[in-house]
C-alpha cells in the first residue's frame, strides 16, 4: 500500500478548497462587489445599492471568504480592485447587468427608484448650460445631486466613488477615468461701456494692442490670472505682465464687477453673451482665432449599475451638440 506524501495531500487540500469555492455564490454578494468594483469605495457602492457601508463590507468579505481571494486592496480614501477582481468583474459584469434589466439593481425583491445621479462640475457651466438643458429628465424620474467645484479635486473625488459624473475644464490623464470631450467654450475680452469709450474701444485695442488696456484696473478668477494669461498668449502672443486688482473665485462674480464698471476681463462667451447682446458687456477684440477651452464629460471605466447614469450622460452629449 502506497503512503502519500505531504505534497500530494497539499495538493488536495488545495483542490479541495477551491472546489468548495467554485459552489454557487449569492448573486446579492455579486452584486455588491460590482458595485464596489465600479464606484471604487465601499462608501459609494452603499449608496448605489442603498445598503448600509457596514452591510457591504461585511458582504465583500464574505465572498472573499468563500472566494479564498482578495479582492480589494483597501486604500486611504476607497479601494483598488486586485487582479481576481479584474477577472471575476469581467465574468459576471454581463450576466449581472442584463439580469438588472429585468429586476432592477437590487434583485427581484428591488421596489425603490434608482440612486441619485451625481454630477459635479464648474458652477458656471452647471448653472448655465447643464441645469437647464437637464430638465426633462427629472419628469422621468431622474434624481440629481449637483456639486459646484474646481475640476482638479473633483477628479480626485470621482475615482474615490463619491460622483458618478464630472464635468472638467481639462482631458484627465492615464486609464483610471474615461472621458469624452463635451463642448467648446470661447473666450472674449469684455469691459463695460464707460471703459470701452475712455479707452477708444475695439477700434484703439486693434490699432495699439494690449497696452491700449494700460490703467484700466484686470478683474480675474485667481490671482495667477489662467484665462486672461492663456489669451494674452494666444491672441496677443505675449506674455502678460500685469497683476489682477480683484480677484474672484467665481466667473459670475467677475462679470458682475465688470459690468459694474470696475474693470476688463475674459469670460467664456456662453456666460456673458446675454450682457453682450444688451450691450452691460462690450467685447473689445475681435479675433479671427479665438482661444476655446473644451470641456469633457467623465466617469469611472465601464458601466454604472445606475441606469439613471447613463441616461444622463447621453443627454448632456446630445444637447451639448447645440451649445
Amino acid at each position: 500500500m502506497r503512503h502519500r506524501d505531504s505534497n500530494e495531500e497539499a495538493d488536495e487540500e488545495e483542490e479541495a478548497r477551491h472546489s468548495a469555492g467554485a459552489a454557487p455564490v449569492d448573486l446579492n454578494l455579486l452584486r455588491t462587489f460590482l458595485a464596489v468594483y465600479r464606484t471604487g469605495s465601499f462608501t459609494a457602492g452603499a449608496r448605489l445599492l442603498g445598503l448600509s457601508q457596514p452591510t457591504v463590507t461585511t458582504q465583500i468579505r464574505t465572498l472573499e471568504r468563500q472566494l479564498d481571494r482578495e479582492l480589494f486592496q483597501r486604500l486611504a480614501r476607497g479601494v483598488a480592485p486586485g487582479p481576481y477582481a479584474d477577472e471575476l468583474a469581467s465574468r459576471v459584469v454581463d450576466p449581472l447587468d442584463a439580469l438588472a434589466t429585468v429586476t432592477g439593481p437590487g434583485g427581484p425583491a428591488d421596489v425603490h427608484p434608482a440612486e441619485p445621479v451625481h454630477l459635479a462640475g464648474p458652477a458656471e457651466l452647471l448653472t448655465h448650460r447643464v441645469m437647464p438643458a437637464l430638465a426633462p429628465l427629472i419628469d422621468r424620474g431622474v434624481r440629481l445631486r449637483i456639486t459646484p467645484g474646481l475640476t482638479e479635486p473633483l477628479l480626485e473625488e470621482l475615482r474615490a466613488g463619491r460622483y458618478d459624473l464630472v464635468l472638467s475644464t481639462y482631458r484627465p490623464r492615464g486609464r483610471a477615468l474615461a472621458s469624452v470631450p463635451l463642448a467648446d467654450e470661447e473666450f472674449v475680452l469684455v469691459t463695460a461701456p464707460v471703459w470701452a469709450e475712455r479707452i477708444g474701444g475695439p477700434a484703439r485695442l486693434a490699432a495699439d494692442g494690449p497696452v491700449a488696456l494700460h490703467g484700466v484696473p484686470l478683474v480675474a478668477y485667481a490671482e495667477d490670472v489662467p484665462i486672461v494669461r492663456r489669451y494674452w498668449r494666444h491672441v496677443f502672443g505675449r506674455r502678460l505682465v500685469r497683476h489682477p486688482a480683484v480677484t474672484m473665485p467665481d466667473l459670475n462674480a467677475v462679470k458682475a464687477a465688470v459690468a459694474g464698471g470696475t474693470g476688463f476681463s475674459v469670460l467664456p462667451r456662453y456666460l456673458c453673451s446675454a450682457e453682450l447682446a444688451s450691450g452691460a458687456l462690450v467685447p473689445l477684440h475681435d479675433p479671427d482665432d479665438p482661444p476655446i477651452n473644451t470641456a469633457f464629460l467623465v466617469q469611472r471605466p465601464g458601466s454604472s449599475g445606475n441606469p439613471h447614469v447613463a441616461l444622463v450622460r447621453d443627454h448632456l452629449l446630445e444637447i451639448a451638440r447645440d451649445w
